[in-house]
C-alpha cells in the first residue's frame, strides 16, 4: 500500500512543530521554506508520477486534488513571504505561532483535496477550522477575539450539519464504506427524500468554508480579522477546499434520481450568494470585507455553473482556478496598502497612485481581472456559464445575473478608483518594502492573465478530467 500521503502529512506536522519551537526568526523562515519546497515537490509528484494512485486507503491523487494542490503550491509561498514582512514588528512567539498555524492549515487543506472518503473530508475540514481560528486571533484584540469565537462556533455548527448529512447519506446508501466511489454506486438506489435532506445539510454545512449562502458571513468576518496575507489563503485555498468538498458530493449525486433537484439547489444558492455579494460590496467600509464579499459573489457564480451543468460546470472549475490567482493577488496588494496607511477604511484612504504606483497599478489591473474583462480568465468562465444558461432557456436567470454583475462592476471600480486617485484623509507612514511586495503580488495576477490569454491545452484537459464523471 502506498503511504506517500501519510508521510507527507507527518512530515508537514513535524515541520510545523519545528516552526512553533524555533529559537529565532531565521529558523522559522527556514522551516517554513522547507515546507514550501516539500509542498511544491509533492504537488509535482501527484500531478505526474502519482496520478490516479490510492494512498493510505483514504486518499487518491485524482485530477481534482492535483489541480487544487498545484494552485496551493503556487499561491501559498507568496502569502508566507508577505507574512514575513507583515509580521516584522511582532515578537518571536507570535511570529512562530502564526507560521506554524499557516503550515498546519495548508496541510489540512491538502488532505481535503485528496480525500477519497466523505468522512475523511469532514475530519480535515474541521481541522482547518482550528488552524484558521488561531490565525484569526493573531492580533489578540477584542475584535479578533470576537471574530475567532464566531468562527469556531459557526464553522463547528456548519460542520455538525454536514456530519448529519453524511450520516443520512451513508444510512440511505446502506454502505459500510464511506468512500466516494462506493457511495456513488449506491445512491442510484437510495430513497430520494433522504438524498435531498443529506445534500441540503452538506451544502449548508460546507457553505462556511466555500463562503456561499447561508453561512458566508463567517468567512467575511475571518478575512476581516486575519492578517491580509493569511486572508489571501483563507479566501482562496480554504474556499477551494469547501468547493472541492461540495463538488465531490455533487458528482456522486449525478448517479441519483434527484440530480436535477441538486442542480436547482446550487443555482438558488449561487443566485442568493451573488445578490449578497453585489449588495454588500456597496455597503461595507473596509477593503478586506470588500474583497471578502467579492469572494462570496464569485463563488456564487461557480455554484450557478455547477447548477446549470454541462459546459457551465467546466466553466465553474475554471472560474475557481482563476479566482484563486486574482483574489490572492488582491488580498496581498491590500496588505501592502495597510503597511502604508495602517488601516483599511474605504472612506478615508486615497492618493495611493502617488504613494505606491506599482501597488495602485496592481489593484486597478486586479479589479479589471476580477470584473471579468478580457484578458481575464474570469471573462471566459462567466461567458461560458451565461451561454450555457441561455442555451438551457433560463432567460430570467440570465437577466438577474446581468443586473447583479452591473452592480458589482460599479461597486468594485468605484472603490478601487477612490483608493488610487481620491484625496487621502488618513495618516501615512514609510513602507520600505512596499514596491517589491507589490511586484510579487502582481506576479500572481500575471499568471491569471497568461491563462486568460493563452488558455493552455493542459489546463483544458485537466478540468475536463474533473467534470467528466
Amino acid at each position: 500500500m502506498d503511504l506517500t500521503m501519510l508521510y507527507y502529512i507527518v512530515a508537514a506536522i513535524a515541520l510545523a512543530v519545528c516552526t512553533g519551537f524555533a529559537r529565532s526568526r531565521r529558523m522559522v523562515v527556514g522551516f517554513a521554506s522547507v515546507f514550501f519546497v516539500m509542498q511544491a515537490l509533492f504537488a509535482v509528484w501527484t500531478a505526474t508520477g502519482g496520478a490516479g494512485m490510492i494512498s493510505s486507503s483514504f486518499f487518491t491523487y485524482d485530477a481534482t486534488g492535483t489541480l487544487f494542490m498545484a494552485l496551493m503550491a503556487v499561491v501559498s509561498p507568496f502569502a508566507f513571504v508577505h507574512s514575513f514582512d507583515y509580521l516584522r514588528d511582532n515578537d518571536l512567539p507570535e511570529f512562530r505561532l502564526y507560521n506554524m498555524l499557516m503550515v498546519l492549515l495548508c496541510t489540512a487543506v491538502s488532505a481535503v483535496y485528496f480525500a477519497n472518503n466523505i468522512a475523511v473530508t469532514w475530519i480535515f475540514l474541521e481541522a482547518t477550522t482550528l488552524c484558521a481560528a488561531g490565525i484569526i486571533y493573531h492580533r489578540r484584540s477584542a475584535a479578533t477575539l470576537e471574530a475567532t469565537w464566531k468562527y469556531i462556533f459557526v464553522c463547528s455548527t456548519g460542520i455538525a450539519m454536514a456530519y448529519i448529512g453524511v450520516l443520512i447519506l451513508s444510512s440511505a446508501a446502506h454502505e459500510g464504506s464511506l468512500s466516494y466511489e462506493s457511495l456513488r454506486e449506491a445512491v442510484a438506489h437510495c430513497n430520494p427524500l433522504y438524498l435531498k435532506i443529506a445534500f441540503l445539510l452538506v451544502v449548508a454545512g460546507y457553505s462556511c468554508k466555500m463562503e456561499v449562502f447561508p453561512l458566508y458571513t463567517i468567512g467575511v468576518d475571518a478575512n476581516f480579522a486575519a492578517p491580509a496575507p493569511a486572508a489571501s489563503l483563507i479566501s482562496t485555498v480554504l474556499v477551494n477546499a469547501g468547493f472541492v468538498a461540495v463538488l465531490r458530493v455533487y458528482r456522486l449525486m449525478a448517479e441519483s434520481a434527484v440530480f436535477d433537484w441538486v442542480q436547482n439547489v446550487l443555482v438558488l444558492t449561487g443566485i442568493i450568494s451573488l445578490v449578497i455579494g453585489a449588495l454588500f460590496l456597496r455597503r461595507t467600509n473596509n477593503y478586506k470585507r470588500f474583497l471578502s464579499y467579492s469572494t462570496v459573489e464569485n463563488m456564487g457564480i461557480a455554484a450557478i455553473g455547477l447548477g446549470i451543468g454541462g459546459v457551465a460546470a467546466w466553466a465553474a472549475v475554471l472560474h475557481v482556478v482563476a479566482h484563486t490567482f486574482i483574489k490572492s493577488s488582491m488580498f496581498l496588494q491590500i496588505g501592502v496598502v495597510r503597511s502604508i496607511y495602517d488601516g483599511y477604511r474605504i472612506n478615508r484612504l486615497g492618493d495611493y497612485m502617488q504613494l505606491n504606483r506599482i501597488g495602485a497599478a496592481g489593484l486597478i489591473l486586479g479589479a479589471v481581472a476580477l470584473l471579468a474583462f478580457p484578458p481575464s480568465p474570469l471573462f471566459v468562465s462567466e461567458l461560458m456559464i451565461l451561454r450555457e444558461t441561455m442555451a438551457e432557456g433560463h432567460w430570467l436567470l440570465v437577466a438577474v445575473i446581468f443586473l447583479l454583475l452591473c452592480i458589482v462592476i460599479y461597486s468594485i471600480f468605484s472603490r478601487v478608483i477612490k483608493l488610487c486617485y481620491h484625496p487621502n484623509q488618513s495618516p501615512t507612514r514609510e513602507a520600505p518594502h512596499a514596491t517589491w511586495l507589490s511586484w510579487s503580488a502582481l506576479a500572481l495576477l500575471g499568471m491569471a492573465l497568461i491563462i486568460g490569454l493563452t488558455m493552455p491545452e493542459w489546463l483544458k484537459v485537466w478540468i475536463s478530467q474533473i467534470v467528466n464523471f
